[in-house]
């Protein structure tokens, strides 16, 4: 036989230990189901039967029951012995600060698996571990190993890995011992001195500032050298952002230590005292606070590493309110925007290594926030995926004052990760050194792998939830413990003084020096004793209204575009009937010149990339549009290719990303908003396939997106498509929750908008491009339409695209015509405006007691405009907002004072529209069609 056959002639040689163990188990499978298993494993499974491995005097088959049955059986029951030591070993690990070693049973057997030391003896070492050290000579020796390897204060869960050559790698750096470095004396003095800062830190702040909240990190203290390892490693690897999210618990040491936040400016905070002054002069740090603020423990910042007067990396940590696991798809949003090119055309060009995302959960939060499943599913997605996000559970055992017993239903808090197969190793956070090892792997693997892994850190928290809790009173047995229980500096300064590594003087002298260090920047903060107040200052573009724009285009310049929006290669074979579709469109453009709503949005894309702006469009089915209205990516009826005229128009200057999203409204959401606010020149949009589906993201809404800026300082022009209208298709469909956006209004935290035109859309999305670029940018929430996409009312004329611009208000065509005699004055917005109009149409008579303005930008709320056309209305006896939502609900709750501040003396402001309900909209569509008859009706009938 020929050495280059041998491989594919016996199979088997290939597969020892683990490999040999995942196999046999795979087989056991392949006999149930062979479509269920791996398809490269089902073709050897198909040709070569059962597994089988060759020892000294004999082969050994999982079915050849004929040659040495009792050798077979044994070595199968070794085999499966230290799959299971590799499998369960974590549940012997001594991965528990306050669990006693010697407390636990003694499991995996040999009498087990009926064998003896003498059976092990007979079995070569690497049919049990291919990677076991040199001295390890035979079978037993290897299950002696491997019970040591897996019981020490690190654990590992990769048996739900599925895929082969991952597990195996995995496996392989565990069993070899490569995870544990030989740390040099001056790592593991560094590493004393960094746990002497951060017990220092935690323990000056408890005695300086009694009962404030501070949310210690004491008894995970490990995090910060954790952290500080993998900045390093990262940075070392070439990759210049890192972005890490995390919540309040252990925030401050965070920001002091790895961060470099300086202590005076925490400090300050602490006193309420003025801080300015304290901010490092070389802007190493970069703090913003907004304008109205917000609490110490919520606050991020950024920080440069610097190689003399280069720069080598940038650490962010995301400010983070106190919904705990929502910042976990923005600091994803952030990694993707870093690692993205975005200035050819094209889909972005993504380099993985240019950054990492590193998320710090909570041991409660990690199973509890439904969040963090919506958010590791992003790890593998083509519009999401940022090339392995480095989890660590910052596991204290206790969340609030609930045990974990109470807190999830499984036996890890990190279990919900083998869903998503990521890699878990849990880490005892009182062994240093077992925790630099977790890193060492992790990042070994995310380098080679590009996928996410999971540390949990597990140790416990020395106070309450706060510095004002009393745990004893709900944890008492727990508590009697933690207070017995030695610090993790104290451990680590014993364990290295016994290896002769430090002296007792010299861990003394490492403690002295930090609390000196502390002593001086706490005397550099003024006015300790006096707390400060202070009117909030709002920024000068509050309320100064958005800046006058030019975005029409020409005309020439968008009949090209249009005439490249029907392009595609000769052997691209579109589908026939969108084909017709498209070409309709465009030629309806070029001849009539007419622009309906899909078209406007499509020319102001393409002109946008043509200014040289990138874009990024994501949501349910938005490639198409969940209308079939967009189709912006065209698919090969023949191949399934996939082709976007956008990607190749000859004068785009900005790349163009548009993905179909997870069925996931809050993770989606939050990651387009951190994308955003990374990438502040590129225009970020989010559609909800029914604006109701953004319900499910209210948080991001509440705590980022409205008030970000105003807490935070942290800006966004993040754009909000929410299809919405009453079209009689129930509750569930109908409203985009408009009211919900109109009241977060305030202090211009965002606009909002809800257009009746192609025109107007076109316009309002080349603003908002525009605006990306200066000082007033805020997110824009639109209320998009659903039935009105092919309505003929919506249709602009091509000279509105290349005239005009975006209108916050527009007053009806074919009304106030006499204004002295008008009597009634109407106001809506979006899709009753069309209803109204139609039921214009079929009125016959005089008309000119009633005028009609089209509110089209709710907020900023277009007061001067509207008083203008109070004021040239002299026979005006009321003001009349009608609307389709219900009274409780749509755009009259905030309206409703708007214009009665600026109605003329006398004349009183009403309302029109459904009478205040529980459920958005009626269920019947018969019911629908009646009181939506009775509105119009009631609108445009005059009484009097």
């Amino acid at each position: 036989m020929a050495q280059g056959n041998s491989k594919k002639n016996f199979p088997w040689e290939d597969f020892h230990g683990p490999n040999l163990g995942y196999v046999m188990e795979q087989y056991d499978q392949y006999k149930l189901d062979p479509n269920s298993i791996d398809i490269e494993l089902k073709e050897i499974f198909d040709t070569w039967g059962s597994p089988s491995i060759t020892t000294k005097d004999t082969t050994i088959s999982a079915e050849n029951e004929t040659i040495s049955t009792d050798k077979m059986k044994k070595v199968a029951e070794a085999v499966r012995l230290v799959t299971n030591i590799r499998r369960y070993g974590h549940l012997n690990a001594a991965i528990f600060p306050f669990e006693d070693r010697n407390e636990k049973n003694e499991f995996l057997r040999l009498e087990e698996y009926d064998l003896t030391e003498e059976d092990l003896k007979d079995i070569p070492v690497n049919l049990l571990c291919e990677d076991a050290p040199a001295h390890v000579t035979n079978g037993l020796e290897a299950y002696q190993y491997l019970k040591e390897v897996y019981k020490k204060s690190i654990a590992f869960e990769f048996s739900h890995v599925h895929n082969y050559e991952e597990k195996t790698w995995l496996v392989k750096m565990v069993e070899s011992g490569a995870i544990f470095e030989n740390l040099s004396k001056e790592k593991r003095i560094s590493i004393l001195k960094r746990l002497t800062e951060v017990e220092g830190f935690e323990q000056f702040l408890h005695r300086t500032f009694v009962g404030q909240k501070r949310f210690s990190i004491e008894g995970l203290d490990m995090l910060v050298p954790v952290l500080d390892e993998l900045i390093s490693n990262a940075v070392q690897a070439g990759t210049d952002t890192i972005n890490i999210g995390m919540a309040h618990r252990g925030r401050l040491s965070v920001l002091a230590h790895v961060l470099g936040k300086p202590y005076e400016i925490i400090f300050s905070e602490f006193q309420h005292a003025p801080n300015k002054e304290l901010v490092p002069s070389e802007g190493s740090i970069g703090i913003n606070y907004g304008w109205s603020g917000d609490v110490k423990y919520h606050l991020g910042a950024n920080k440069q590493i610097k190689d003399e007067s280069t720069v080598r990396a940038k650490v962010t940590l995301a400010n983070n309110p106190s919904h705990l696991e929502f910042i976990d798809p923005i600091v994803e949003g952030y990694t993707r925007a870093a690692q993205e090119t975005r200035t050819e055309k094209g889909y972005p060009k993504q380099n993985e290594n240019n950054a990492m995302a590193i998320l710090i959960h909570g041991d409660a939060a990690f199973p509890g926030e439904g969040i963090v499943a919506e958010t590791l599913n992003l790890n593998k997605l083509t519009g999401y995926q940022t090339g392995g996000t480095i989890h660590i559970i910052a596991n204290n055992m206790i969340g609030f004052t609930t045990e974990s017993r109470d807190s999830r239903s499984t036996t890890y808090a990190s279990d919900l990760a083998k869903g998503y197969e990521i890699p878990i190793v849990h880490v005892n956070a009182d062994d240093p050194e077992a925790c630099i090892a977790a890193v060492f792997i992790a990042m070994e693997y995310r380098n080679k792998f590009k996928s996410d892994f999971l540390i949990d850190l597990i140790g416990y928290r020395r106070f309450g939830h706060n510095e004002m809790d009393e745990p004893s009173m709900t944890q008492p047995k727990l508590y009697e413990k933690v207070r017995k229980h030695p610090t993790v500096r104290e451990l680590y300064a014993k364990s290295l003084q016994g290896g002769g590594i430090v002296k007792p003087e010299d861990v003394e002298k490492i403690s002295d020096e930090v609390q000196t260090v502390l002593e001086k920047a706490y005397q550099k903060v003024p006015d300790k004793k006096v707390a400060q107040t202070h009117e909030i200052q709002l920024p000068e573009f509050i309320n100064s209204g958005l800046p006058k724009l030019k975005t029409a285009v020409e005309k020439d310049k968008l009949l090209q575009l249009n005439d490249e929006l029907v392009k595609w290669p000769e052997s691209f074979n579109v589908f026939s009937k969108l084909q017709r579709i498209l070409e309709r469109r465009a030629k309806a453009l070029k001849e009539d010149g007419k622009v309906e709503w899909a078209l406007g949005e499509a020319l102001a894309f393409a002109s946008i990339l043509t200014d040289g702006t990138p874009i990024r469009l994501t949501g349910q089915d938005s490639q198409r549009g969940t209308f079939a209205q967009r189709h912006i990516v065209l698919h090969d009826v023949d191949t399934g290719e996939f082709y976007s005229p956008l990607h190749r128009l000859d004068d785009a200057k900005a790349s163009f990303a548009i993905h179909n999203s997870p069925l996931s409204e809050g993770s989606v959401i939050g990651f387009e908003y951190g994308y955003n606010v990374f990438a502040p020149e590129t225009l970020v949009l989010w559609e909800a396939q029914y604006g109701d589906f953004a319900n499910a993201a209210q948080v991001f809404f509440d705590q980022f997106i409205a008030a970000g800026r105003a807490k935070w300082g942290q800006k966004s022009g993040l754009v909000m498509l929410l299809p919405h209208g009453f079209e009689g298709q129930g509750p569930e469909h109908s409203s985009g929750r408009l009211e919900r956006f109109l009241q977060l209004a305030a202090e211009d935290s965002w606009q909002v908008a809800n257009l009746t035109s192609a025109a107007q859309y076109f316009h309002i999305l080349r603003r908002q491009a525009d605006l990306l670029k200066r000082e007033e940018v805020r997110p824009l929430v639109i209320m998009t339409p659903k039935s009105l996409l092919r309505n003929p009312q919506t249709v602009s004329d091509l000279n509105e695209l290349c005239e005009g611009e975006f209108k916050p208000v527009i007053e009806q065509p074919g009304l106030g015509t006499s204004l002295e005699k008008v009597k009634r004055l109407l106001l809506c917005t979006g899709k009753i405006a069309t209803d109204l109009t139609d039921k214009l149409n079929t009125i016959e008579g005089d008309l000119d007691w009633v005028h009609m303005l089209r509110v089209e930008e709710l907020y900023p709320f277009p007061k001067t405009i509207i008083t203008s056309v109070l004021e040239r209305l002299p026979s005006l006896e009321e003001i009349v907002w009608v609307q389709e939502e219900p009274q409780n609900m749509g755009a009259w709750t905030f309206i409703d004072a708007k214009l009665r501040e600026i109605a003329p003396e006398g004349i009183p402001v009403k309302y029109i529209g459904r009478r205040r309900r529980q459920s958005p909209a009626e269920g019947d569509p018969n019911i629908h069609k009646t009181d939506q008859e009775r509105i119009v009706t009631e609108a445009l009938t005059w009484n009097k």
